[in-house]
């Protein structure tokens, strides 16, 4: 055994040691009768389908379970491409591939949860309890997802009952006493299967590293202003009546509350520093339902469709004080209430043409909405209200057509055109999508894509109070990308991809103007690499290798966009032995990412974040006939005092441990 552990890894070594997800060539997903996919946006059928000639990476509820993550941040950051970026907000930021947050499809069941504001997201409210699988498409995606993922797409597929009765208890945890616990059942019968689950959790503060050097406003310890609650349910329920037709249901609602932990920077003179902000969310509360509906009307047409309704409502409040207790005393605190909502209708018939290929037609509407009313101080005691109501609709209509004209050949190609409607004008622009895979050998597969997109500008770029600019055009962006997905001896697989993207009239806070603009020009050149092995029975090894150039053509001063690292090494392994023990380690490390003086600076000054390496380690033991489960682990177990972005430290070692029970 010791012999081929050995030939194992010295196998990962001579492959560069560099990455693979399972979703690249040899896919591990959960068993299709526990994943819910009624309400998705279905990119590929019989056929290998359109996602064959991109770049997709697949997470699934197993190696969510092996890195511990309790939310979709952690459950992706180890993808290739993929940035957790944490600053000024708060939250984590997911860019794919240079691109922003803002430029992230996410959709959960077919449900965006991009904010209708800013389009961003918090990964941190989405738990990780009911999740199937994760499907991101980096880079070119399919014309079906509609406008708006320039970065790519996070699809969230959730999971659903089967026959029986089954659930799942767990409860955790760890240093300052936070607690995590988890609750699922589910089951089926006959023609009904439902799924339901909840999970609470609480951090009182996340702790810094030992090496971290304290100013005067954070002091060693634990970060200030880095409590977070978060209590979820959520549940789908599925009706079968006849074998054609599937009806289902799904809803799920979130509340909690955050900090948003200041820069630790207040060096007025230090021009890369941003001033301190004490800033919460003292409350949220999140909640969306969607109905969806799949028949076969006949052997070659089905037809899809499903409505939604997803809202967010938060109480945002910037003190004055690092003690939270005022906001009476200087301009620019505030007291906000922000409540914005996604509505939208979804219509995918699907006909079936033989030999001739295969074309889906995806019609949608989608109405977003964002109200803020509040105070905010003026002067000391002098207030002014604060109120806003926007709104704007956006439709779409796209088609894509697959075909398989010759063995081992893959053809797709779609259109998509989009329209956004406002009070003061509608806008319209379209994307167009071009892809093939062609399988060379049996076990060496080339694929080829290219896409032109495009994102509308969101309610906050047209109309925030201080920066919203309603002149604002659509963000376009042109994608190439190609590469090979190679099987190899010892249940081995490669995946190489390269890509160059140009992106235009990108939406950015113009300090000259005042408010957003369509100033910046970006390009963005890549190499991904991954590989994985399972060549001993029980053991998975996995890595990857991230190369990025992001050139900012814009901007006069800076040759590269802030905070994108051209270098990612990402690897993890797991072992199970035949005793019920599961050792899990992965390694990231991110480098070589630069950031500049604030805009209102001259002459703009470039700096280089500290590289970093984050270390993590977990270990299982299964017991009664596995059905009570054991697990300890360390987050950053060396310590290791990073930052993502520029006078904001992140967390030093965390401790937890936590048992869960399968019944």
């Amino acid at each position: 055994m010791n012999h081929k552990v050995l030939r194992c890894a010295l196998f990962m070594v001579l492959l560069g040691v560099l990455p693979l997800q399972r979703g690249a060539a040899a896919a591990e997903t959960e068993e299709g009768s526990d994943t819910y996919t009624l309400g998705e946006i279905v990119v590929s059928g019989k056929r290998d389908g359109v996602e064959a000639s991109q770049t997709v990476y697949t997470v699934t509820a197993e190696d969510i379970r092996n890195k511990n993550a309790r939310t979709l941040d952690q459950a992706i950051s180890l993808l290739p491409g993929v940035n957790i970026r944490v600053g000024g907000e708060g939250v984590p930021r997911i860019d794919i591939r240079g691109f922003r947050t803002r430029h992230v499809l996410l959709l959960l069941n077919g449900v965006p949860l991009n904010s209708a504001f800013d389009q961003q997201f918090d990964p941190t409210i989405i738990p990780t309890e009911n999740i199937a699988e994760i499907k991101l498409t980096a880079g070119a995606s399919s014309v079906l997802y509609g406008q708006g993922g320039l970065g790519g797409v996070i699809n969230i597929i959730t999971k659903k009952g089967t026959k029986g009765l089954h659930g799942v208890i767990s409860g955790e945890t760890g240093d300052h006493e936070p607690y995590l616990a988890r609750a699922s059942i589910s089951g089926g019968k006959d023609k009904i299967d439902y799924f339901l689950s909840g999970s609470s959790s609480k951090v009182n503060g996340f702790p810094l590293s030992g090496d971290f050097t304290p100013t005067g406003e954070q002091g060693s310890g634990y970060r200030n202003n880095s409590d977070r609650e978060r209590n979820n349910v959520f549940g789908n329920l599925g009706f079968t009546p006849t074998k054609d037709l599937l009806l289902g249901l799904s809803f799920s609602y979130t509340e909690g509350s955050f900090g948003k932990p200041s820069s630790v920077t207040n060096d007025p003179f230090d021009p890369f520093a941003s001033p301190p902000k004490y800033e919460r969310i003292d409350h949220f509360e999140g909640f969306s339902v969607q109905a969806a509906g799949d028949y076969a009307v006949t052997d070659r047409l089905s037809l899809r469709g499903w409505a939604f309704m997803n809202q967010l409502k938060q109480n945002d409040n910037l003190y004055d004080n690092g003690n939270f207790n005022s906001f009476n005393l200087v301009a620019g605190s505030f007291q906000e209430r922000v409540t914005t909502s996604i509505n939208g209708v979804s219509l995918q018939p699907k006909y079936d043409l033989g030999k001739a290929g295969g074309v889906t037609l995806a019609l949608a509407g989608e109405w977003d909405s964002w109200k803020n009313d509040g105070l905010q101080t003026t002067a000391p005691n002098t207030f002014a209200p604060v109120n806003a109501d926007k709104s704007l609709a956006i439709y779409s209509a796209a088609v894509e057509y697959e075909v398989s004209p010759l063995q081992g050949l893959g053809l797709v190609a779609g259109y998509g055109y989009y329209w956004q409607a406002r009070n003061e004008l509608t806008q319209d622009d379209y994307s167009l999508l071009a892809g093939a895979h062609y399988d060379l050998f049996a076990d060496t597969r080339l694929r080829a894509s290219f896409k032109r997109n495009i994102r509308f500008p969101s309610l906050g770029d047209l109309y925030d109070m201080t920066q919203g600019n309603p002149n604002l055009v659509p963000e376009v962006a042109y994608t190439y990308e190609g590469g090979v997905d190679q099987k190899l001896p010892l249940n081995s697989v490669v995946r190489l991809t390269g890509y160059y993207t140009d992106a235009k009239n990108l939406i950015q806070n113009d300090q000259v103007a005042g408010r957003f603009t369509n100033l910046a020009e970006v390009r963005f050149t890549g190499v991904e690499v991954a590989a994985a092995t399972q060549c001993v029975r029980g053991l998975f090894l996995r890595a990857s290798y991230t190369y990025l150039n992001a050139e900012d053509k814009s901007r006069a001063g800076r040759d590269q966009l802030q905070y994108s690292p051209r270098d990612k090494v990402a690897m993890e392994g797991k072992y199970d032995f035949d005793f019920g023990l599961s050792p899990y380690l992965s390694i990231l490390y991110v480098g070589n990412q630069y950031f500049y003086t604030k805009n209102s600076i001259t002459p703009v000054q470039k700096a280089k974040l500290n590289d970093y390496t984050l270390v993590n380690v977990k270990l299982s033991q299964r017991l009664v006939n596995n059905i009570v489960t054991l697990y300890v682990g360390v987050d950053n177990l060396f310590d290791q005092n990073y930052e993502t972005s520029y006078g904001f430290p992140q967390a030093g070692r965390f401790i937890y441990g936590g048992v869960e029970l399968r019944l």
